[in-house]
């Protein structure tokens, strides 16, 4: 108890020192009272002075990466949840820059050796000074022997001891949030404890890198038939919750484009490619790397592009990917009452709202930007002002879908770097067709039918026991056994067991017919 009450004290002294307080007050007003008790924990030390030439947004971020790794993560996760904290904080919080100084190359070693045990570390010949510093890891890379072959691969190290420090941080943070809440009842509206509580699960996953490993390895399973992508692979004896080992990525950052370009790589298609993969993750796949910055990015000499950092990846059910696709594809055609359809067929918005006003609505947000030149139109805001749109219409977006939107807006930015003419929905097009044809083509049909037969297979040893009760009723209603009068005087309960017993020989004799097609072809 004593320590928690400790790391709460020091978590106020960090709010209270780094200006941040003032900085959020300048975006919303935060209560004086509130700002009172915070500030009083800065006695004895002098307030950080910001720059008064930044914007409040630039300020925000400075003191959040003033603040270290916990307050990255939370405006990094921040960053991800307009619906929270506002549109124009969010965009903000975007600059985010995610970068520590690196510890040192004995104690990484030390780490590793701890983690893979001494024999497998003397797999390793070389291990080189970070090439790169985050808030929760760093970056070696490494040559290593594996099956008599020297390879050089790229070692993830998480930071000592960062599991006890984040959680510790994120726990004062909580209680801090929960104090807030109670006494400030207006400040209920924006979930603190909720949030918090969200960001300690997402961290916790971040923190424990096989989680990474096995989101990298099904990316590449899922891609590994595309043409113009390369998923490092990884390699699981030299990976653990604290190490990640993979593929050395031997390419160039995409935001070099000069470079690119000298390697005669044609970079309108190029950036072509990669929104079709990007949709082709997220449409066809439902898995999506959400991370998709310049920084996370690379081209080889080849043009494949090869991500890198899985540590944030989205991940839509079927029924928001048919969502998905069918949205941009009705605004691709621009037939907003198809639009408003799928909104009600998948029950998106409630069944009382006007289908007519709700087109209406939809055609206010697609119009404008079908007015705008290629350069300008945008697949991710157009989904920006859909989401804001519908939730007029009490419609209640998932956190995925908000994460897709705003991954799609990233990827939308670096692929018009590439090519600043690139036309987002004829790109888009043969993707999404693709997609809606398999969903509602006959091979779509053929396997929900399996799928309708294996459940129904399923259920065969429980149909006779079914049989046997509905028969003895009705015995026992042919003998006077069962008295329906009582049931105030109505007959429908007979008719109600025939039916049952009708139904239950019809699909005795469907499964019958199912079977027999399964043994004859």
């Amino acid at each position: 108890m004593i320590k928690k009450i400790f790391n709460l004290f020091r978590i106020l002294r960090k709010l209270s020192t780094s200006g941040i307080v003032d900085t959020l007050d300048e975006i919303k007003k935060v209560p004086t009272s509130l700002k009172f008790i915070i500030n009083v924990f800065s006695l004895g030390s002098s307030k950080k002075i910001e720059n008064l030439n930044k914007s409040s947004g630039e300020k925000l971020c400075q003191s959040l990466q003033d603040m270290g790794t916990t307050f990255i993560k939370l405006g990094q996760f921040l960053a991800t949840r307009p619906d929270i904290i506002g549109e124009d904080t969010a965009k903000s919080l975007e600059r985010l820059q995610d970068k520590l100084p690196a510890f040192n190359k004995e104690e990484a070693k030390n780490i590793i050796k701890k983690e893979i045990g001494e024999d497998s570390y003397k797999d390793i010949l070389f291990l080189s000074e970070p090439v790169a510093a985050a808030s929760i890891a760093q970056v070696h890379f490494i040559k290593i022997k594996i099956d008599k072959i020297e390879k050089e691969l790229a070692l993830k190290i998480l930071r000592p001891n960062i599991h006890t420090l984040v959680n510790e941080e994120l726990d004062a943070l909580m209680f801090l949030a929960y104090l807030v809440e109670n006494l400030f009842k207006k400040t209920k509206r924006l979930k603190l404890v909720e949030v918090i509580s969200l960001l300690k699960e997402i961290t916790n996953v971040e923190m424990d890198l096989r989680f990474e490993a096995a989101a990298a390895s099904e990316l590449r399973e899922n891609t590994i038939n595309d043409k113009g992508i390369k998923v490092p692979k990884i390699y699981w004896n030299y990976t653990s919750k604290k190490i990640l080992t993979l593929d050395k990525i031997d390419g160039i950052s995409i935001r070099e484009v000069e470079k690119i370009k000298n390697l005669n790589i044609d970079l309108k298609k190029l950036s072509e490619n990669l929104i079709q993969l990007f949709l082709k993750q997220s449409v066809r796949d439902g898995f999506f790397h959400a991370d998709m910055h310049q920084g996370n990015l690379f081209v080889d000499k080849n043009g494949n592009i090869m991500p890198v950092d899985f540590g944030i990846m989205g991940r839509l059910d079927k029924n928001n990917r048919k969502y998905l696709a069918e949205i941009l594809y009705g605004f691709i055609e621009r037939d907003y009452v198809k639009v408003a359809e799928m909104h009600f067929l998948a029950g998106l918005v409630p069944p009382n709202t006007s289908k007519d006003d709700f087109a209406q609505a939809l055609r206010s947000v697609g119009e404008p930007i079908f007015g705008q030149s290629i350069k300008d139109i945008s697949g991710g805001n157009l989904l920006g002002q859909l989401f804001e749109i519908t939730e007029k219409f009490n419609m209640h977006t998932q956190t995925q879908l908000l994460l897709l939107q705003k991954t799609m807006v990233v990827v939308e930015g670096v692929a018009r770097k590439l090519d600043p003419n690139t036309n987002i929905w004829e790109v888009s097009r043969p993707i999404l067709e693709n997609w809606i044809k398999k969903v509602k083509g006959p091979e779509s049909q053929i396997n929900k039918t399996i799928e309708l037969s294996k459940d129904l297979l399923e259920r065969i040893p429980d149909l006779p026991k079914v049989m046997d009760n509905a028969n003895t009723a009705l015995q026992m209603i042919a003998e006077g056994k069962l008295n329906l009068n009582a049931l105030n005087g109505k007959n429908y309960e007979i008719e109600e067991l025939k039916l049952r017993n009708l139904r239950n020989n019809i699909i005795i004799i469907f499964l019958g017919i199912v079977i027999g097609i399964f043994i004859v072809f």
